[in-house]
């Protein structure tokens, strides 16, 4: 595969990390550099920057408002986004709902909730993983049945993704409970706001308020709001979940990962000498990035096979493995050099109007971040089923 960049991917190259530079929110920056929690708001200002500079959703066709970027800008795009430690855009809507509804929508459903994605005045969150029916997702029981020109869902779902922000939510629910589990099942969009709704806070062991559970009493749903026919959600699922596979990869910012662990490891702490120069550790950051490397090449594939008009396909699962896997290396890499100064972990220890916490700065925030890792093989299916559907799309076992 040939990867050198032409002089006009040079420039474009120089051009978004001279926008970058020029334009990333300072406040939002002295946050992160503090490890402070971000709130919706602070997410918000980097994406109306993107949106009104038209980067914001490189991937959408172009009639839609996407870039029309090629594959290579793209992932030079994504790499100068994660070199400059910019915040992740929230996926799910521009990653995950939005394809879906340009894929499958109404024109009404495209004209009404397309450009609001792509503004962020809609922020959206995913009602999928329910107590019972996360990897085997389609066991799910949330109802949604008939009235008149409506549906009445009733149900529950979990691990919702930033839910006590949301305006609108995507959720999977069984409008069918007579035939085969995936044929059984519609995806509805509906508004977070509907009586009905309740929201409950999942506390994670690094403190933070992420994820909540999503309590669905009698909502009422218009069936304009059911994206695709109903009974064959399955099909809006499975399409959105091969994007969102794709994405949890997170090549670039493995990439960056490892470079802050080998700006780590060069260093002395404590008058030790430099980890990298425990040839025991210095081959774990080898082979680690080994590993990226080989990740990126397969990323770089897929990003081809998209510009020829080849959707995501069995290979989103090997990109979900492997970036998942590589990301929690990543974080017991981090939490192994910290050593001491890295657990335990509490919230607010240390930090008084006489007080500093303990150890360098970079180390106060690696046990939060391992504990919050331990979710990537888990979430947009397990990396159980994913070596499942490997075997049986990929092998022909």
């Amino acid at each position: 595969m040939h990867i050198d960049f032409s002089p006009e991917d040079l420039a474009f190259r120089d051009e978004v990390r001279t926008f970058i530079a020029e334009n990333y929110p300072a406040e939002l920056r002295g946050k992160q550099d503090e490890g402070d929690e971000l709130s919706k708001e602070d997410f918000l200002s980097w994406h109306r920057i993107l949106h009104k500079k038209g980067w914001v959703a490189p991937a959408w066709p172009v009639e839609y408002g996407g870039t029309g970027w090629t594959p290579t800008q793209r992932f030079i795009f994504s790499e100068e986004i994660a070199r400059a430690d910019c915040i992740r855009l929230m996926p799910f809507g521009l990653s995950m709902v939005g394809p879906v509804i340009y894929t499958f929508g109404t024109p009404e459903q495209k004209a009404k909730f397309l450009p609001r994605i792509l503004s962020g005045e809609d922020w959206w969150c995913q009602g999928y993983s329910e107590p019972g029916a996360g990897s085997d997702l389609a066991s799910l029981r949330t109802k949604a049945e008939r009235d008149g020109d409506d549906y009445i869902v009733n149900g529950q779902k979990t691990w919702t993704t930033m839910a006590q922000h949301a305006d609108w939510g995507f959720f999977l629910v069984r409008t069918n409970p007579d035939v085969k589990q995936q044929e059984g099942i519609s995806f509805l969009l509906i508004d977070m706001k509907s009586p009905g709704i309740e929201v409950r806070p999942i506390i994670t062991l690094g403190g933070e308020h992420e994820v909540n559970e999503v309590f669905l009493d009698n909502v009422r749903v218009p069936m304009s709001n059911r994206v695709y026919e109903e009974d064959k959600g399955w099909t809006c699922a499975k399409f959105l979940l091969a994007h969102e596979r794709t994405g949890i990869a997170g090549v670039a910012s493995s990439k960056r990962g490892i470079e802050k662990i080998k700006e780590i490891a060069t260093s002395e702490m404590d008058g030790e000498r430099a980890l990298l120069a425990n040839p025991f550790f210095r081959r774990k950051v080898a082979e680690l990035e080994m590993d990226l490397t080989a990740l990126e090449y397969t990323e770089l594939r897929t990003l081809a096979g998209e510009a020829a008009g080849k959707g995501p396909g069995p290979e989103s699962s090997v990109l979900k493995i492997k970036g998942s896997e590589i990301q929690q290396r990543i974080t017991e890499l981090a939490l192994e050099a910290a050593g001491h100064y890295g657990a335990p972990y509490f919230r607010g220890f240390g930090e008084g109007d006489n007080e500093h916490p303990i150890g360098p700065d970079w180390a106060h925030r690696t046990a939060p971040s391992y504990f919050n890792m331990r979710k990537t093989t888990i979430y947009g299916g397990s990396n159980e089923v994913q070596r499942g559907i490997i075997a049986k799309m990929v092998l022909g076992l």
